[in-house]
C-alpha cells in the first residue's frame, strides 16, 4: 500500500510537470462541454473508479493535478472539485480491494467479490449525486 502512494505522488507530479493534467483537464472540458456541475460529476466518478482500483490516497493524489487544471481552464473555484475528491477517494464501497477494511473482512465474512457490487454500487452512485449536487452549493463554484 504505501508503494502505491508513494507512486502516486510521482505520478501526481508527473501529470503536473508534463503538461499530462492540462491536456486531459482540456479532455474532460470538452466532454463535460465546459459546464461546471458535468465536469465536477465526471472528476467525481473518476476519483470514484480509481479508489476503487487502487488505494484512496492514491486516487486522491492522481486526481488531485488534473482537477486543479480543469477548475482552472474554467475559470471557477477549486473548493467544490476538492470536496469531491475527497468524498469520492473516501467512498469505497464496490470493490474489497479499494480499502483495507472491504479486504478485511471479504474473506472471514464469507463474501464473494459480486456482493460488493451489489451494495456498493447503488451507495457510490448515491454518494456522487448528493456530493456533486451539493457541493457547489457550500462552496460556490
Amino acid at each position: 500500500m504505501l508503494i502505491a502512494i508513494a507512486a502516486s505522488f510521482g505520478l501526481g507530479h508527473a501529470l503536473e510537470k508534463t503538461g499530462a493534467a492540462q491536456f486531459i483537464a482540456a479532455s474532460l472540458i470538452q466532454l463535460a462541454q465546459g459546464d461546471p456541475w458535468v465536469t465536477l460529476a465526471v472528476v467525481y466518478l473518476v476519483t470514484m473508479l480509481f479508489t476503487e482500483l487502487i488505494t484512496n490516497n492514491a486516487a486522491a493524489v492522481l486526481v488531485f493535478p488534473i482537477a486543479l487544471a480543469t477548475s482552472g481552464s474554467l475559470g471557477v473555484s477549486f473548493m467544490p472539485f476538492a470536496i469531491a475528491i475527497m468524498m469520492a477517494a473516501s467512498a469505497s464501497f464496490s470493490t474489497p480491494i479499494g480499502y483495507q477494511t472491504n479486504l478485511m473482512v471479504y474473506g472471514p465474512g464469507g463474501y464473494r467479490f459480486t456482493d460488493y457490487f451489489r451494495v456498493g454500487i447503488p451507495l457510490n452512485l448515491l454518494l456522487c449525486v448528493v456530493t456533486v449536487g451539493l457541493a457547489p452549493f457550500v462552496w460556490p463554484f
